[in-house]
């Protein structure tokens, strides 16, 4: 098996949730990425603009490994009383091909399932089958798979690697045969590469004939630091002409990120959840904002029909004796929550706003004792 460039690490990092600052992301989630690096390759990746490993990554090719990773996670999970959904992974392919050698993904799902608690996977790659019976067998685990295009050639054009068009829509016939969620993300969409609207009805259709549960999208947004890069990128593969309609849309900036005109946003949102309300399956958006008197605000008040932007309702899960179980009415809307069922303090964010802050480890020990 060829192995791509790669170095082993020790990792001493902390299990966390969100990261301080704007979401739109309603649930808490525990975000676990054993691999710095993604050798799919997405030319657009936002990861592409964070600093440290990341930026070893992007100008030397070389994916960071934590070799023990799995060991640390376990370490913590088992100090807790109390825990959240595990995301697998946020920033880096959890099924690229370095996973065959090193099975750091399965491991932390083996972890995650054994002790009865929830964990999700995004992925561009085909689903290892030992994973779908892992998590087939933990009721609010689930599988989310990005799929831009229905079309192989933009496909190949918009990343270095990952799974053929049919395979992406044969994972979700794979988990939907055991019964287990899935989610399918047309995100990002990209403007006048990826956003006929004909296309996307494409995908819809057949992910939901497959059997879908729930759509996510997004618009491409592009991070400051990299925008010549990916502009670069769109002229090689697409040509002038589009670039200069990029330089033309990219006007709006919040933040950090340049983010194209909110008229052509809403505007392909609309398109979307319109679809989405003819095929009668449930749609969010992922960190989608406007800018409203100097705040940005989420687009999902307007264009989501779901009451958490996953599709899926999981609920904070607490512990007795060696498994974790749910929290009996908690629906995991924590973002948009008034009533507090978990009884965690400052989780009810709908009323004390307190998603600006980013949860650490060291809340979750402090919740722990609290709920022991």
């Amino acid at each position: 098996m060829e192995v791509v460039k790669h170095i082993l690490v020790d990792s001493s990092k902390k299990i966390h949730g969100w990261y301080q600052g704007k979401r739109e992301c309603t649930s808490e989630r525990i975000l676990l990425n054993p691999y710095n690096g993604c050798e799919v390759g997405c030319f657009f990746c936002y990861a592409l603009s964070y600093p440290g490993k990341f930026q070893f990554f992007r100008k030397e090719g070389i994916i960071t490994v934590y070799k023990n990773f799995h060991q640390e996670i376990e370490k913590q999970i088992d100090r807790l009383n109390i825990i959240f959904c595990g995301y697998l992974s946020p920033v880096s392919e959890p099924f690229q091909s370095i996973e065959k050698k090193y099975k750091l993904s399965e491991k932390i799902i083996e972890i995650f399932v054994s002790r009865n608690i929830p964990i999700e996977f995004i992925t561009k790659e085909e689903i290892p089958e030992s994973v779908i019976e892992k998590i087939s067998i933990q009721k609010h685990s689930f599988g989310q798979v990005s799929i831009l295009t229905p079309d192989e050639e933009i496909r190949k054009k918009l990343m270095v690697k990952g799974a053929e068009t049919e395979k992406l829509f044969k994972n979700i016939e794979r988990m939907a045969k055991k019964n287990i969620f899935s989610v399918c993300r047309i995100d990002p969409i990209l403007p006048f590469i990826t956003d006929k609207e004909e296309k996307i009805s494409l995908i819809i259709k057949k992910a939901k004939d497959n059997g879908v549960k729930h759509i996510i999208g997004s618009v491409l947004d592009i991070p400051e630091n990299i925008k010549e890069d990916v502009l670069k990128k769109i002229e090689e593969n697409f040509g002038k002409e589009i670039k200069e309609k990029y330089i033309k849309l990219y006007t709006e900036k919040i933040g950090r990120w340049y983010n194209a005109d909110i008229n052509y946003r809403k505007y392909i949102f609309s398109k979307v959840r319109e679809i989405c309300d003819k095929l009668k399956i449930s749609f969010s958006l992922c960190m989608e904002y406007e800018i409203i008197n100097g705040t940005a605000v989420g687009l999902n008040r307007i264009f989501s029909n779901s009451i958490n932007c996953e599709g899926i309702d999981i609920p904070v899960y607490k512990r007795k004796g060696n498994y974790f179980f749910p929290a009996t009415t908690c629906l995991g809307n924590c973002l948009n929550c008034l009533e507090n069922k978990c009884g965690i303090p400052n989780l009810n964010q709908g009323r004390t706003k307190a998603y600006y802050k980013g949860w650490k480890y060291s809340d979750y020990l402090k919740w722990s004792k609290l709920i022991k």
